[in-house]
């Protein structure tokens, strides 16, 4: 990512994002002069082809800037919109403008296409889906009579009930009985592994983010918090807490580089199996570091830190846990066999 770009996002996020857009949009209130600040960026079109009304950005720059949100902890569907309209260009189908989302998002959830004459019946009920309350479309990938199936799905196709993640972040549950024209419906580019494993890919980036900001607050807080005449800083027991921190903190955005180099070529399960697996448990030890390093204050709402905390125990169990993946990755190196077992960690 060029440093202007970088500048850009951090300068956009920083001016639009705080404390109280934050705790609004936990309350309900879509952030919408952030999003539409976003938008007019072109940061909800970075990973979408020119030709289809991107801005020539790349995979690993797109990302990037999804990093950047996260460590400010950005409530909006950045992600989701970047990944639903990067599966529609990829099957072909015209990208609406607004908030897109996706569904399904959990393996148990199946959505079904039935061809009715000159239009495709879509049925089916998914949960946890990112943001759905807000979302102008979703793109379903559906089981379809020839395989999988990309679905452009509006608001007036399903019914919803409301729920949340840790985070604050709508994670809601749709239930589908729609009729489609044939121009909202396409042959899937991605198996339905594959969108979970984006969906992963992106995830990871997140974590990335969010644990970058956890570090800065705690570094900064030892630095300027005074104990017995000193800051903590100064006391082993917490330079140790944050050494360790910021080892998990560099593993998760090295993990965070490998994913999206992975969402670039091709989405090699062993990569995003890695990826996701060691930022979930860097979330979920530095998290807790974090809040060590902090005491009390870390756990209050007018302290900044759970902002970050939360979405990083959020984010680890959505697109697969660490248990998951690294499912994934055993199943992966034992395919191998022994003879490919090193050429698989030394390609990864």
């Amino acid at each position: 990512m060029s440093d202007q770009l970088a500048d850009s996002a951090e300068r956009l996020f920083a001016a639009n994002t705080g404390k109280a857009v934050i705790r609004a949009a936990e309350d309900g209130t879509f952030p919408q002069a952030l999003w539409d600040a976003v938008t007019e960026a072109g940061f909800t079109a970075a990973l979408l082809p020119e030709h289809t009304g991107g801005y020539g950005t790349t995979v690993m720059e797109a990302m990037a800037l999804l990093q950047i949100a996260a460590a400010h902890a950005a409530p909006i569907p950045l992600a989701e919109t970047m990944l639903a309209g990067w599966l529609l260009a990829q099957a072909g189908l015209s990208v609406p403008e607004g908030v897109l989302t996706l569904a399904p998002v959990r393996v148990r959830d199946v959505l079904t296409l039935r061809r009715s004459g000159d239009v495709w019946h879509l049925t089916g009920t998914a949960s946890r889906i990112p943001w759905a309350r807000d979302a102008a479309a979703i793109v379903v990938l559906a089981e379809g009579p020839n395989g999988p199936a990309v679905a452009l799905l509006c608001p007036d196709g399903f019914t919803l009930s409301h729920d949340r993640n840790l985070a604050g972040e709508p994670r809601d549950t749709i239930t589908i009985d729609a009729m489609l024209a044939a121009d909202a419906v396409a042959p899937s580019p991605l198996a339905p592994a594959q969108l979970r494993a984006a969906g992963a890919a992106v995830r990871t980036v997140q974590i990335a983010g969010a644990l970058s900001r956890a570090l800065s607050l705690s570094v900064q807080y030892a630095q300027t918090r005074v104990q017995f005449g000193r800051p903590i800083g100064k006391f082993q027991a917490i330079q140790q807490n944050l050494a360790i921190l910021a080892g998990h903190a560099a593993a998760a955005v090295a993990a965070a580089d490998m994913a999206a180099d992975a969402l670039a070529n091709g989405l090699d399960p062993l990569l995003v199996g890695a990826a996701k697996a060691r930022a979930g448990e860097a979330a979920s030890v530095a998290a807790g570091l974090a809040h060590q390093s902090h005491g009390a204050i870390g756990f209050t709402q007018e302290y900044e830190l759970h902002f970050a905390t939360r979405r990083l125990w959020s984010w680890r169990d959505e697109f697969g846990n660490e248990a998951e993946w690294n499912g994934v990755v055993g199943r992966a190196v034992l395919a191998a066999g022994p003879d490919g077992l090193w050429p698989a960690l030394t390609a990864a």
